[in-house]
């Protein structure tokens, strides 16, 4: 698409957004519907499309694409009228009489970026926090994921006015002439590299940002963890979408005294949920393209493979790897690794693990297997991180009561319900004062008595 096209769809929305028309409560919950209504005529596509580019199965997209979407839709929905209110809040006695409260306002044009690993559930998710809030919204998908980008433009143009929901497909010459466009407000998921130069052409305009980023996300099991339970759930959340997720485990710091029985029972775990043939299993994925294929590849050491490790190139396929007695010094450790390889290294206890993961870039979650309450609390207290769980991984993102987000260098903001709402609006602080009255203690010249009330009042 031409620069002049992306401009002219940016004054266009603004155009609108400025007629007030996003603005009523009526308007924004008429707008959820339709969006609504429109997701569900292409849920089908939707999942052709993700079965396309990324090789998910029905089971695994409805249940962390298109199923959460429609989940976060209808939780937006039943709430959003409390959520407009406006929400009073204490006056000073200094401002007697007079009522003070909050207005969330929208911001006005948005831009979201949307990655490839989850396109569909990573492009929906935001654009309904930005229509509730009542803005309007240009959607850019991945171009590494074509098939999801396709249907999202058909589905969204279908079922929403361009001048208030519009897609622009393409690549880095879109992304570029996008973020030169003066937005209101900019939502970016992906990686740490790309959200650097967002924030980069925000600052231009003063742009305020969501930057949903990345990272390599610790996962630590001590001796009192139950280890199979533990086995399970680390490789559900390990080898969802085959790694290609950023909250995903990245690496284990087990406790040493329990990490040849951790390492026998996720094989077993991989064996029971995958298989021992998973490019034969219709329900085990592929990698997006061939960068990031042969980027994995080089991160495998045969050396250190205790199981999996074969790839198929024909296919982009890698099959579940877990690699033991690795150390930071080693290639897997280096970069966030966003596919199906899990490394293992040892720790003796959960201060040693504080102090790795607080000597590395500040991680998206943090997953903890303890029976102990006080290990528990002293990892997710003393540790930085966006989110996480304790004795499972990856859940905490599929509540939309929490808000999901980065801390550091794994991104600025959050969002999912309120959180998200509150990420698209401005809340405006105003003073409603009565004309009843009027002190004048405030006003020129001042009196003694003036002088001992303000010193009174402002104690």
């Amino acid at each position: 698409m031409e620069n002049a096209e992306i401009r002219a769809i940016v004054e266009r929305q603004r155009a609108y957004f400025r007629t007030g028309a996003t603005l009523p409560l009526k308007a924004r919950l008429r707008t959820l519907a339709a969006l609504q209504n429109a997701m569900e005529r292409y849920r089908e596509r939707v999942q052709e499309a993700l079965r396309a580019d990324l090789g998910k199965c029905e089971t695994e997209a409805f249940m962390t694409e298109t199923g959460l979407a429609m989940s976060e839709l209808s939780f937006v929905r039943k709430r959003l009228p409390r959520w407009t209110k406006d929400r009073a809040v204490p006056t000073p006695l200094t401002n007697f009489p007079a009522h003070s409260f909050l207005r969330p306002m929208p911001y006005g044009v948005t831009l979201i970026l949307s990655p490839w690993n989850y396109p569909y559930l990573l492009s929906i998710d935001p654009l309904i926090d930005a229509l509730a809030a009542g803005n309007t919204a240009i959607l850019k998908p991945s171009a590494y994921s074509p098939a999801v980008s396709g249907v999202l433009q058909e589905m969204l143009r279908e079922g929403l006015p361009p001048e208030l929901c519009a897609v622009v497909t393409g690549g880095r010459a879109e992304n570029q002439s996008l973020l030169e466009q003066n937005f209101d407000y900019i939502f970016f998921t992906g990686s740490q590299a790309v959200g650097k130069d967002v924030l980069r052409h925000a600052a231009e305009h003063l742009t305020p940002v969501t930057l949903e980023l990345g990272g390599k996300s610790p996962c630590f099991v001590d001796e009192t963890a139950k280890l199979g339970l533990a086995a399970r759930r680390i490789v559900f959340g390990k080898f969802l979408n085959c790694g290609q997720t950023c909250v995903a485990p990245d690496y284990i710091l087990c406790d040493r005294t329990v990490k040849e029985e951790l390492v026998r029972r996720i094989i077993q775990e991989i064996r029971r949920q995958i298989g021992d043939t998973p490019f034969e299993n219709p329900e085990y994925g592929k990698i997006i393209n061939e960068k990031h294929f042969a980027r994995l590849t080089r991160l495998i050491d045969p050396a250190k493979t205790v199981y999996g490790g074969a790839t198929n190139p024909d296919s982009l396929q890698i099959a579940p790897t877990l690699m033991d007695n690795v150390t930071p010094d080693d290639a897997v450790m280096k970069e966030e690794i966003f596919g199906p390889i899990l490394p293992v290294l040892t720790v003796e206890n959960a201060e040693e693990a504080a102090a790795f993961i607080n000597s590395r870039p500040r991680p998206l979650a943090l997953y903890a297997f303890t029976q102990d309450r006080k290990t528990a609390r002293f990892l997710t207290t003393r540790c930085a991180f966006g989110g996480g769980c304790v004795n499972d991984t990856v859940i905490h993102l599929a509540s939309s009561y929490m808000g999901f987000g980065g801390v550091g260098e794994s991104g600025i903001g959050a969002y999912h319900g309120k959180t998200g709402f509150d990420a698209f609006s401005h809340y405006k602080s105003v003073t409603d004062k009565s004309t009843r009255i009027d002190l004048d203690m405030r006003y020129r010249p001042y009196t003694a008595t003036g002088k001992k009330l303000i010193r009174r009042f402002l104690r």
